[in-house]
């Protein structure tokens, strides 16, 4: 059996097939006992709807596939009640606001769609077949482009009013901080002070020219570490999972698990929390596929 997936990204749209055994799929009680094999991938340009959209229908049309999961750059709406379930919503990039999604694929197609944010397929794919199987509640934080997290909350997506914004949550300047920020809707929040754009605005080069800057990424540590610690507080996950362009810094993930220990202070009582922290702050399981791996888990989990 075939299923498609989609990771809807800002600047590229990347389209997959996979393929798994119907037959173990039938006799499998949950989908992550099941095998799923990426058989081809594409990566579409993100330009205007009226452009991309056609040629990513045109990647899965005729291929006999049987769901499409589709995690979304957002904000999206996800309550299946409204009128909009399926939409991008009033998202920075303009000419994506007020799209139909899902919608454009399930007319498109004529099969079951799986719809959700990237960043909540992304953590959907690590518990369901990559670091995070068998957490009941875990997150995923990208720190790239932009700032996002992904939530599975009690053994499911965390949705709530419309779903979590927490790459926007608000922090402490650090002390030598003297940037104004990236984001045009809050001055100090996560994604204004250590998204990529940040980064290279505040030192005026791209991260990837700063990695012997250990200023750089004391200052990037204190502030991925300071929302950890608020996601620790408020979810309590039982794995943080860390990426984005910005992890690819390997030297940060030692520097923000000491910082969040210093943070925690031994407030939080629980074996997984002391020492290093290594088996708690960790990067994916699935390499540079949880996005595409959560996609075919959505589109499953709607076949279903």
């Amino acid at each position: 059996m075939l299923v498609g997936g989609i990771e809807a990204g800002g600047t590229k749209m990347v389209c997959a097939i996979g393929e798994i055994d119907e037959v173990s799929l039938k006799e499998r009680e949950n989908i992550g006992a099941v095998q799923v094999r990426i058989l081809e991938r594409v990566s579409i340009p993100t330009e205007n709807p009226a452009k991309t959209l056609p040629r990513m229908a045109d990647f899965f049309a005729g291929r006999g596939i049987k769901a499409l999961g589709i995690g979304c750059f957002g904000p999206v709406d996800l309550n299946k009640k409204s009128n909009t379930y399926g939409y991008i919503t009033k998202t920075p990039k303009e000419e994506w606001a007020d799209c139909d999604m899902a919608g454009t694929f399930q007319k498109a197609l004529g099969v079951p769609i799986g719809f959700d944010t990237d960043v909540n397929a992304a953590v959907l794919g690590e518990v369901t077949w990559g670091v995070a199987k068998g957490c009941d509640t875990a997150i995923y934080i990208t720190v790239g482009t932009g700032v996002g997290v992904g939530v599975y909350c009690n053994g499911d997506l965390l949705h709530g009013l419309v779903h979590p914004e927490a790459g926007h949550i608000l922090l402490q300047r650090h002390p030598k901080d003297t940037y104004a920020g990236r984001c045009p809707f809050h001055a100090n929040c996560m994604e204004g002070l250590a998204s990529g754009p940040a980064v290279e605005a505040r030192w005026g080069k791209p991260a990837i020219e700063l990695a012997a800057c250990r200023e750089v990424w004391e200052m990037e540590a204190y502030y991925i570490a300071q929302a950890i610690v608020n996601y620790t507080l408020t979810y309590s996950p039982q794995k943080i999972i860390l990426w984005g362009g910005i992890m690819h810094q390997e030297q940060l993930f030692a520097m923000v698990r000491n910082r969040v220990q210093e943070m925690l202070g031994g407030y939080v009582q629980h074996p997984l929390l002391q020492g290093s922290l290594e088996a708690y702050i960790v990067a994916p399981g699935l390499g540079e596929n949880p996005g595409i791996m959560g996609a075919f888990a959505l589109g499953l989990r709607e076949l279903a």
